[in-house]
Parts: structure tokens; C-alpha cells; sequence
């Protein structure tokens, strides 16, 4: 019986998993209850994610929804540095860079930008970069992450949607 639970992103999940696991990222996990209530059966979901933290907030949403689950400590990260197996689907060739990876990106390029057309444009450019860091405090305050949920929507990022 399955009782693996990934909640990273379908392109995040292509990459390698624990063997077994079932992929529902964490925005979908209130609409996937039922199947992972069923999955679990009478033990707790093991919850993963790139390094945990993802994974902590899931077991809490999933602790809500009457489900029991525990994070893997230290995430995929402490799974492969312990020399244990992935799951690598066919044609997972083409590698997704990880979701904090690509959020480093993301804010890294735009802050440029702002910095870039602030100086060769118009001063008011720098407000792009202001915002970003803005933005950052507020994720590293809150624990959250708006720009990894708008990445998460992009086309590579939801590959396949839920998929084992």
C-alpha cells in the first residue's frame, strides 16, 4: 500500500522520487483528501518534499483534513545524501531545476532588471528591485512563498499533473 506522499511540483517530482510515492503538490492536497485518506489506510503518510519545509506545512494541512502524516527530516535532499533510491521515470532526461532554484532566478533576474533599466531608463526602474526585496522579507518572515506558487503554475512545473 502506498505511503509515500510528494508535494513538490509535477516537473520537481519528474526528476527522481521515493520509489512508490504518489505526487500531489501541496496546493492540491484539501482537493486530494479521499485518495490520500485511502493511500495511508491505517499508517501514517510519509510526507516529502526538496528539503522539508514544504513537507512540514503539508503535515499540518493534512493533520487538519483528519489524515496522519510526518515529514521526511531533512527532505529528498537527506534521502539522496544517505545513498537511497529514486525513482526516475522514462525520459526524465530533461532535467526541471528545483522550485528554490528557480525562484533564486527569478528574484536574482529581477532584481537586475529593475537595477539595469534604474539607471538606463528611468529611476523609477528601481522600484522593481525594492519590490523583489520586499517580497523576500515577507517570504522569509511568513514562511511562505507567492513567487514559488506562481512558478509552480508554469507549464514545466505542472508536467502530467498528479502522477505515481
Amino acid at each position: 500500500m502506498l505511503r509515500q506522499c510528494d508535494v513538490r511540483t509535477p516537473g520537481e517530482f519528474a526528476t527522481g522520487h521515493l520509489p512508490d510515492a504518489l505526487n500531489v503538490p501541496l496546493e492540491r492536497l484539501a482537493q486530494s483528501a479521499p485518495e490520500l485518506r485511502e493511500a495511508a489506510g491505517r499508517e501514517p503518510l510519509l510526507v516529502v518534499c526538496a528539503s522539508g519545509a514544504r513537507a512540514d506545512r503539508a503535515v499540518t494541512e493534512l493533520a487538519g483534513l483528519g489524515i496522519a502524516a510526518s515529514g521526511l527530516a531533512g527532505g529528498l535532499r537527506a534521502w539522496v545524501a544517505a545513498g537511497l533510491p529514486l525513482d526516475r521515470p522514462a525520459g526524465s532526461a530533461r532535467a526541471v531545476w528545483s522550485m528554490e532554484r528557480q525562484v533564486r532566478l527569478a528574484a536574482g533576474g529581477t532584481v537586475l532588471l529593475g537595477r539595469v533599466i534604474g539607471l538606463l531608463v528611468h529611476p523609477a526602474g528601481l522600484l522593481l528591485s525594492g519590490a523583489i526585496a520586499a517580497g523576500l522579507v515577507f517570504s522569509a518572515v511568513t514562511d511562505t512563498c507567492g513567487l514559488a506558487v506562481l512558478l509552480g503554475r508554469l507549464p514545466f512545473n505542472r508536467r502530467g499533473g498528479a502522477a505515481r
